[in-house]
C-alpha cells in the first residue's frame, strides 16, 4: 500500500514484485485453467465476429482490479471489458490520479483457438504518461518487465532491441485487415514494398516484446486502445526501441493520434516504417 507522502517512483520500487506476483496469480486463477477448456457459453462475441471476450477475460480482470486497487489507494484501473461495459470510464486516462491500464487477455481469438500466443498487460501511467508495464506470457511463464528509465527485462535479463541487419527485409507486423478502415489499408499497403516482409499481427503485446528483444523489427497499428499498447510501447522504449504515429509523433496512450503508428527496434527503423505508411 502506497504511503501518503511516497512516489510512484517509490511505490514502484517497493511493490514491483507484488504486481508481478499478481499478474501470475490472475493467469493462474482464471486463464490457464480455461485454456483448451473453454465451453460454448464461456465465449462471446462483442463487435464483430473476431472480437471476442471469455469468462477468462472477464474474471482475470476483476481479479487484478482489486489487487492492484488495493496496492495503490487513490489509483484507478481501465480495463478493456470494463471499458467495454461502460466506455465513460476510459476518461480517467486524461486525469491526475494514477491508472492501471489492465488487458486481462490479450489475444483472446488465440486463447479462444487453443494457441498459446496471448499474454496479459498491465500499465501504471499517471497524467499520460506510462511509468511501468508488465507483460505475461502464461504457457511459456515468461515475464517481461519495464520501468520508465531503468530499462526492459525478460526473465530479468536485460532486453536490447538492437537495429536490423544491413541488407535483410524489415519484418513488420501489421493490423489484420478486418481491423482498418479504407484509409488505413491505403497506407498499410506502403508495407508491400521491396525490402519489407510484412505479415498480420498476433497479440499486440507478443509482437511488442519480440520486437524489444529483436526478434521483430517493427509493428504497424491502425488502433489505439489503451490497454493493447501501453505495456508493449514501453517495454520497447526502454529496449532502445521507438515509436511514431503517421504525424510524426511519439504514440500517446490518452488518444488523439494519427493512424496508423508505428513502433520498432530504433528510431531509424521507425521513422523508414513511417515513411512507408505515409508514401
Amino acid at each position: 500500500m502506497i504511503e501518503e507522502t511516497e512516489t510512484i517512483e517509490e511505490f514502484l520500487a517497493r511493490h514491483s514484485a507484488d504486481v508481478e506476483e499478481a499478474v501470475r496469480k490472475a493467469a493462474a486463477a482464471e486463464i490457464l485453467p480455461r485454456f483448451r477448456r473453454l465451453a460454448e457459453h464461456e465465449v462471446e462475441r462483442k463487435s464483430g465476429p473476431h472480437d471476442l471476450v471469455t469468462d477468462a477475460d472477464r474474471l482475470a480482470e476483476l481479479y487484478l482490479t482489486g489487487v492492484l486497487g488495493d496496492l495503490l489507494p487513490g489509483s484507478v484501473v481501465v480495463g478493456e471489458e470494463a471499458v467495454h461495459a461502460d466506455p465513460d470510464s476510459y476518461e480517467a486516462l486524461q486525469g491526475d490520479r494514477p491508472v492501471w491500464i489492465v488487458d486481462p487477455v490479450d489475444g483472446t481469438r488465440q486463447f479462444v483457438h487453443g494457441d498459446p500466443g496471448f499474454c496479459t498487460l498491465v500499465a501504471l501511467a499517471r497524467r499520460g504518461v506510462v511509468l511501468a508495464s508488465w507483460t505475461y506470457a502464461p504457457v511459456p511463464d515468461q515475464l517481461a518487465t519495464a520501468v520508465r528509465g531503468q530499462g526492459a527485462f525478460l526473465d530479468g535479463e536485460r532486453l536490447r532491441a538492437g537495429a536490423p541487419e544491413a541488407g535483410r527485409d524489415l519484418r513488420v507486423a501489421t493490423s489484420h485487415p478486418d481491423f482498418t478502415t479504407d484509409a488505413q489499408k491505403r497506407a498499410l499497403l506502403g508495407l508491400w514494398a521491396d525490402g519489407v516482409a510484412a505479415r498480420p499481427c498476433g497479440s499486440a503485446g507478443l509482437e511488442y516484446l519480440a520486437v524489444a528483444r529483436g526478434e521483430l523489427d517493427a509493428t504497424a497499428f491502425s488502433w489505439e486502445a489503451a490497454w493493447d499498447h501501453a505495456a508493449g510501447l514501453l517495454l520497447v522504449e526502454e529496449a532502445g526501441g521507438a515509436h511514431v504515429t503517421l504525424s510524426g509523433d511519439p504514440f500517446r496512450v490518452t488518444g488523439g493520434n494519427t493512424l496508423p503508428f508505428t513502433a520498432a527496434r530504433d528510431a531509424a527503423t521507425a521513422h523508414r516504417v513511417r515513411n512507408l505508411l505515409s508514401a
